[in-house]
């Protein structure tokens, strides 16, 4: 009886090793994809909109209408979210203005990062 229940509690606590091992495991993998790059990139427009907004992650977002757009429709305007308070208050200061957007494309942005899947890094005006 005390044989079995030594066996018994061995079992159990190779069990727990290794579904703490492979947790730890799969959530690298899945944090590592959520944040991969698919991408990066320059958007250059003027800048219409920016502000913080969201119910419970509070993000920075914005629109771009793209240069050589004669027209502001979906197609000719370029939403990206700011991850950097630092950068959102520089763009803040651009609004109206032609700018030049560096940006990066994420496979699928956690909710904290912002409502679009490109990342803006960076910012500059064009004169």
């Amino acid at each position: 009886m005390d044989q079995t229940k030594s066996k018994a509690k061995s079992f159990f606590k190779k069990l727990l090793w290794i579904l703490l091992l492979s947790f730890v495991v799969f959530s690298g993998v899945y944090y590592f994809y959520r944040t991969y790059t698919l991408s990066e990139g320059t958007r250059t427009g003027v800048l219409f909109k920016i502000s913080k907004k969201g119910k419970i992650f509070k993000t920075y977002e914005g629109q771009l209408q793209l240069a050589g757009a004669a027209i502001m429709n979906k197609q000719s305007t370029f939403e990206f979210s700011v991850n950097n308070a630092e950068v959102y208050s520089t763009i803040q200061n651009m609004e109206g203005k032609n700018i030049r957007l560096h940006y990066k494309e994420l496979v699928n942005a956690f909710p904290w990062q912002g409502d679009t899947d490109y990342m803006v890094y960076q910012a500059e005006e064009i004169k």
